[in-house]
């Protein structure tokens, strides 16, 4: 809320957009319960041709039919559960449409329908039938059409079908797969996403040579994440005349450039202008090491007549994104970080006229994050999202006043929202309940569930209770703390507890949904979970968010260990049966841990951790990370921040550890390599400490196929009640 959503090391604001869509799994934004499951079903596709009416056929995945044998989760019941992302409102504001993702543990693989249901909640209907994934469903501008991305025709490409779902048609023929599309919105241009091909370096070299597998390196960036970077993502225009699309122009031509930012970046970071004819873009324009020493990516305008390109945000150095255009095309919104390099800063809402070209900080004042922002439909206010104290509510910012303030409040996360007259229409999640769609009262924040796509599998399952403690620190502080119970707890007993550690590393532990780091699947099996909003999280003002950076290895593990410290008084906690856990930044927490823990854990897991921070500073992906986080490179002898970052490296605690571990890592994940957890492993073997290590050679730095998903979960509790329930 992107990843808050939970599991995706150094996972920044916006790259939460892409996910955003989710709040995360380690994540910096939790919002990883939506786009994620997008993502997920749309590289898994079939690309067999279908109707559009529904057939009886083995292929098709769907919504299940479970009579549940238990009360409690397991990890068949979560990969059941539909993921909801993707709302769209239709243009006269009766009808809302979204996408739902189901998947197959057999076929190993999901599929993602399309929905449609008034805005009171009445009147669901699917509205498509297939094999493969439809996503980026839209509403063409005069409401009469349904537009989609489909993969039937065997790319992808934008497909058009009647509100009802009949009579769906192939609108573009392009000759690579289309990623992404807006319509313009007087309907007479479309705007969209697609790959160009990187050229190869020396390519004459391979002249001749067409099953070589060898790549050339000149630069840095060659990979990214989890992809090799061999293409660049464009943005294109052409002509929208009655469902066909012609004239087509690539805006970026010759630019060895990516809009939107890749990896998480997505269509928000792409907006027409009210009257058609400017294209607001967000774009980092810089390549190899450049690219990869610096955040400073900026707001452009194509214009479409004269096909000129002018960057709007030049000498804002931090990352600006998003741009949003008011109602009447007088402003322009977007949301921006200060500093080069900081990926975690504060994200401001920024406001241009763009008569005088003035642009006003709306959010000086205001010491939390504005994401999602979207005007409101008067043109003089703007909503956002934002997250304080561990839980992500809708705010309103009036801009004749230049005031904030909050509408919601509870105990859950919004992930995505849509003013329309005095109603938002918004999807939110929680701990304890995937993503759903709301109806929210713009001016007292009631809120009214409009889907209820997994009530039928949740009315059976019993959820433990979730409750916030606040826990003082070493230094004297207020630390939120998420205690999750086990369902039917019985405070009579004592209970084996778990120490959550958050990824990011500056990602909240807020209401998050997680498909893999779920805290009811935990609870489910009889743990009770410790689950810290420790220093250098977002949620709790700016200072709090920065003590982490130059810090790895300080403050932030003391605000572990005061937590489970706390927590293991309390009568029903067993402080001998205690284990900790977490991946990407969290992983690295585990690994820094089982060299001070003092005995305190009988049981450890890591997941997608970095060991060696030495060896990870030269082979992660984006060295503007290591530089603002560790301080800068090991060899400069003279930083102090640098050198205490290295002196903090787990590995160089190795000779204390003593408690068994679990260490799982992938293959495909770029962004913390396979062999910082190989050497973990082996480290923790040659030591003679009981450990195992549970390796996905077609994953990356997440673990997105139903199989693999769910191995993860029984090899991870196998661990888990074989040192903490003797």
């Amino acid at each position: 809320m992107l990843e808050n959503v939970p599991f995706m090391p150094f996972f920044t604001k916006y790259h939460f957009h892409w996910l955003k869509k989710q709040k995360h799994q380690n994540m910096k934004k939790n919002y990883f319960p939506i786009l994620l499951s997008v993502l997920i079903a749309v590289s898994l596709w079939q690309c067999t041709p279908q109707k559009q009416e529904k057939k009886a056929t083995a292929n098709l995945i769907e919504k299940p039919n479970l009579t549940l044998k238990s009360d409690l989760m397991t990890p068949e019941v979560l990969w059941s559960l539909g993921r909801l992302s993707d709302i769209q409102l239709s243009p006269d504001q009766k009808t809302l449409l979204f996408g739902v993702t189901y998947y197959s543990v057999e076929q190993n693989k999901g599929n993602r329908e399309l929905y449609r249901i008034d805005v009171d909640g009445k009147n669901l209907k699917q509205l498509t039938f297939t094999p493969g994934s439809e996503f980026n469903a839209v509403w063409r501008p005069d409401g009469k059409k349904i537009d989609y991305l489909s993969s039937q025709s065997g790319s992808t490409q934008i497909w058009e079908m009647n509100p009802d779902g009949t009579d769906p048609v192939q609108v573009s023929h392009f000759n690579e797969d289309i990623t992404g599309f807006k319509f313009a919105p007087d309907q007479k241009k479309i705007l969209f996403t697609s790959e160009v091909k990187r050229q190869k370096v020396d390519s004459a070299l391979y002249r001749g040579l067409p099953k070589t597998t060898g790549r050339i390196m000149n630069d840095m960036m060659y990979r990214h994440w989890d992809t090799w970077v061999d293409s660049y993502s464009h943005i294109f225009v052409a002509d929208y005349n009655n469902g066909t699309v012609s004239n087509i122009t690539d805006i970026m031509k010759g630019e060895p450039y990516s809009s939107p930012l890749k990896p998480f970046g997505g269509l928000e970071q792409i907006n027409w202008s009210p009257d058609s004819k400017i294209i607001a873009y967000t774009c980092k324009k810089l390549s190899g090491l450049a690219y990869s020493l610096s955040t400073n990516s900026d707001i452009y305008f194509y214009n479409v007549d004269t096909k000129t390109t002018t960057d709007m945000t030049k000498g804002m150095m931090g990352y600006d994104i998003n741009p949003n255009f008011s109602p009447d095309g007088k402003l322009l919104a977007w949301e921006s970080m200060e500093h080069d390099g900081y990926e975690s800063d504060k994200n401001r809402l920024f406001v241009m006229n763009l008569a005088t070209g003035q642009k006003t900080d709306y959010t000086k004042d205001f010491d939390q994050n504005a994401n999602e922002i979207v005007w409101g439909e008067n043109g003089k206010s703007i909503y956002f999202i934002s997250d304080w104290h561990a839980s992500d509510d809708i705010y309103k910012l009036d801009l004749n006043e230049g005031k904030i303030s909050k509408i919601t409040e509870g105990i859950h996360d919004y992930t995505s929202i849509i003013p329309a007259g005095n109603m938002i229409y918004a999807t939110r999640m929680s701990m304890s309940m995937p993503v759903e769609v709301y109806a929210v009262n713009a001016e007292n924040g009631n809120a009214s569930q409009i889907t209820f796509t997994n009530k039928d599998i949740l009315d059976q399952l019993k959820m433990g209770k979730v409750e916030k403690f606040w826990i003082k620190t070493t230094d004297n502080k207020k630390e939120l703390t998420w205690v999750i119970f086990p369902p039917n707890f019985d405070p009579n007993k004592k209970y084996p507890a778990l120490l959550y550690c958050e990824g990011g590393p500056q990602s909240t532990v807020s209401q998050f949904w997680s498909y893999r780091w779920n805290f009811q699947i935990m609870a489910a099996n009889g743990y009770i979970i410790v689950a810290p909003n420790r220093r250098g999280l977002p949620g709790f003002g700016t200072k709090w968010n920065e003590e982490i950076s130059g810090d790895y290895g300080g403050q932030n593990m003391k605000d572990y260990f005061s937590a489970i410290d706390s927590v293991k008084k309390e009568p029903y906690v067993d402080a001998n049966r205690l284990g900790a856990v977490g991946a990407s930044y969290g992983g690295f927490s585990i690994y820094w841990i089982a060299g001070h823990a003092d005995n305190r854990f009988k049981a450890l897991i890591a997941h997608d951790g970095f060991f060696d921070m030495k060896a990870m500073y030269l082979e992660t992906d984006e060295m503007w990370f290591v530089n603002w986080d560790l301080g800068g490179p090991y060899w400069d002898k003279n930083n102090k921040i640098a050198q205490r970052s290295y002196d903090n490296s787990p590995s160089n605690f190795v000779q204390n550890w003593n408690t068994p571990i679990l260490i799982v890592h992938s293959q495909k994940d770029y962004r913390i390599p396979v062999t910082q957890g190989m050497e973990a492993f082996d480290a923790a073997v040659l030591r003679k400490i009981p450990a195992e290590f549970l390796y996905f050679p077609d994953e990356s730095h997440w673990v997105l196929k139903p199989q693999n998903g769910i191995l993860w979960q029984r090899v991870f509790f196998n661990w888990l009640d074989k040192w903490l329930k003797k």
